[in-house]
């Protein structure tokens, strides 16, 4: 790596390390290669080159497509449902039609995409339940950071800046962005001149302070899933909101995750819950465990816990659960689940009160209704008379060993965030676009009222590739 002259400006500045920021650096690099001159890229990184990759890194990254590296057709319609209509469904069928080409760029890199097998169904496949293997990266996020880092790290054109936080955006007198004042390891401030910027530097997940003026109170309780995500600090928000851009997505709005409260393992999330039962503090129901698949209710179970139940829940299992082919692949956690003979051990180990917890699987145990049990599909098996209803897969908790994980909620992104047009280009509430602004992936508003996912990651690297393109194209020297 070489270090550009302070006086000469960049082309291109990325704010952020993740997926979106990685897309837009290494793409941007591709598509300057005839230039007459060497571009220069400088990419800015909160972190240590150690921990660098933020949320990226941590996350396991399912990706929503087929094997024909294809985006799930029902997933632009599926946005635009849960969010009421308010989603831009033309940014969603955008990702739609740049998946295959956005994946043959991150394989072409060494990210090697893995098909594997999963113990319950998804809706990744249409939008009905199935049971086809489910695709992520080899290593997961951390292995899209470190193959389109190493690109990064191998290319002279590029100034990778670690333990620096971007200030402010600098605009000339006609108002389109010139630079970005940085803080450095040292904590003195400079100015970097650069003739575009790209805001990738996730949400404000990590920011109680903007947690808790957009989400609400108790926002200080929620975790985070995984280090990463602590340099998520709304900087990309804040930076444009200065020059007046305009926001997207549902600003009260996070995705959360059920993950195990035993472990500081990042990403420990309990995704195999619906064969089981949820109970709270007072080891009372609070949920329809069964109400659809795992992949549509996970968020929901998370937000429940935060918001309502005190960040305290406890999954309970018995052994037809166990006996579940590969379900374990489904408990992300380090840790394996509590077991016991009895009902009252498992009280016991998860610490929780033995009778009350006894009264209410006895309870649910009453209300199952008949049916076979088929955890493959929606299988109809649902209690009858209960509050909460269990929809589907409702089956007695009778058959030792008990089960149990104690479980809270962790935060891995906001809803609410900068608002682009296809392009990436960072917009005012007119439309119009900011020159030389541009923005990708979680710093990016989108969702309303749900998160279908599976797309987090891969509309990170697409729009950071679109945001690079365009850039490049409007840059090229005559």
């Amino acid at each position: 790596m070489t270090t550009a002259p302070a006086s000469a400006p960049y082309d291109l500045i990325v704010v952020g390390f993740g997926a979106a920021g990685l897309s837009a650096a290494l793409s941007f690099a591709e598509a300057t290669l005839d230039w007459p001159r060497p571009s220069r890229i400088a990419i800015l990184e909160r972190s240590s080159r150690e921990e660098r990759g933020g949320a990226t890194r941590w996350t396991g990254a399912f990706l929503r497509i087929n094997q024909d590296r294809e985006l799930d057709p029902d997933w632009p319609e599926h946005v635009s449902r849960v969010s009421g209509g308010l989603a831009d469904l033309e940014y969603c069928r955008t990702v739609q039609r740049d998946t295959p080409q956005t994946l043959a760029f991150v394989e072409r890199h060494g990210v090697e995409i893995l098909f594997q097998d999963f113990p319950l169904p998804h809706t990744f496949d249409g939008g009905t339940p199935s049971m086809t293997p489910p695709a992520s990266p080899r290593g997961g996020g951390a292995s899209i950071v470190e193959r389109l880092g190493a690109a990064l790290d191998d290319d002279p054109r590029v100034d990778i800046r670690y333990r620096t936080e971007a200030l402010h955006l600098t605009t000339g007198e006609d108002g389109a962005v010139d630079g970005v004042v940085v803080r450095g390891a040292d904590g003195r401030t400079e100015r970097l001149a650069g003739r575009t910027v790209v805001l990738a530097c996730g949400g404000f997940e990590g920011n109680a302070e903007m947690l808790t003026r957009y989400v609400g109170d108790r926002a200080c309780d929620l975790p985070l899933i995984a280090p990463g995500v602590a340099h998520n600090r709304g900087d990309a928000l804040r930076m444009a909101l200065e020059l007046g851009a305009d926001t997207a997505g549902q600003f009260d709005g996070i995705h959360a995750e059920p993950v195990d409260r035993r472990t500081r393992k990042a990403d420990a999330v309990l995704y195999g819950f619906a064969c089981g039962i949820f109970v709270n503090g007072r080891m009372q129901r609070f949920f329809d465990e069964g109400r659809d698949t795992w992949d549509n209710t996970f968020e929901h179970v998370g937000y429940e816990i935060w918001r309502n139940q005190d960040q305290e829940a406890y999954w309970i299992a018995d052994a037809k659960t166990l006996a579940i082919p590969g379900i374990m692949n489904s408990l992300l956690s380090d840790v394996p689940p509590e077991q016991a003979d009895t009902l009252e051990e498992l009280a016991d180990k998860l610490g929780v009160d033995a009778e009350a917890l006894q009264k209410t699987v006895a309870e649910f145990n009453a209300a199952v209704g008949p049916g076979q049990f088929d955890p493959t599909r929606f299988d109809g098996k649902s209690t009858v008379g209960l509050t909460p209803p269990k929809s589907n897969w409702a089956t007695p908790l009778d058959t030792p060993p008990f089960i149990g994980v104690p479980v809270t909620a962790a935060i891995c992104f906001t809803y609410g965030g900068v608002r682009t047009d296809l392009d990436g280009r960072v917009v005012t509430p007119s439309g119009t676009a900011i020159p030389g602004l541009y923005a990708a992936g979680e710093a990016t508003g989108l969702f309303y009222h749900a998160y279908p996912p599976a797309t987090s990651v891969l509309r990170s690297l697409i729009f950071g590739r679109r945001a690079a393109h365009h850039a490049a194209g409007a840059l090229r020297p005559a």
